[in-house]
């Protein structure tokens, strides 16, 4: 079953508010923040050019598990500089193949180089469950041929 519900979907339905940092921030900081707006990862940007992710995953393996401080490190001390993006017309498929591909769990939405937004796993399972009960009611309607 191919998923061809696009980002821009997930985007009108979710909102595409990004909540970010510069790569000047204190980890402590962005850690916070995240708890804050209860999301796993920040978009880091300088000025208005995404220049990485920080997630969750960076602060345990990077600062955590190194024991440096996370009140004395700054963001850009542990952010990847390869940054997977999409575009609002990616699909859902194509997104979960890249994150596959990649191992990651945000991926950035950049629409003509600016960031429109930011896409979770947990969206993309998300779409994938409502798309897959759309055809077990279309299915079921088929079968049963009484309309809902």
């Amino acid at each position: 079953m191919i998923d061809t519900t696009s980002i821009s979907e997930i985007l009108d339905d979710k909102g595409s508010q990004v909540w970010s940092v510069t790569p000047d921030t204190i980890v402590f900081d962005a850690i916070k923040m995240m708890a804050d707006k209860n999301c796993g990862a920040l978009a880091v940007v300088d000025g208005d050019r995404l220049v990485g992710i920080l997630s969750e995953r960076d602060y345990t393996r990077k600062i955590v598990l190194l024991g440096k401080s996370s009140k004395s490190t700054q963001v850009r001390e542990i952010i990847s500089g390869q940054v997977v993006t999409v575009t609002r017309d990616s699909t859902v498929e194509d997104c979960l193949k890249l994150m596959t591909k990649h191992r990651v769990r945000h991926l950035p939405v950049l629409q003509d180089g600016k960031l429109t937004g930011l896409v979770s796993i947990g969206d993309l399972v998300n779409a994938v469950i409502s798309m897959q009960r759309t055809t077990i009611e279309q299915l079921q309607t088929y079968i049963s041929g009484v309309p809902n």
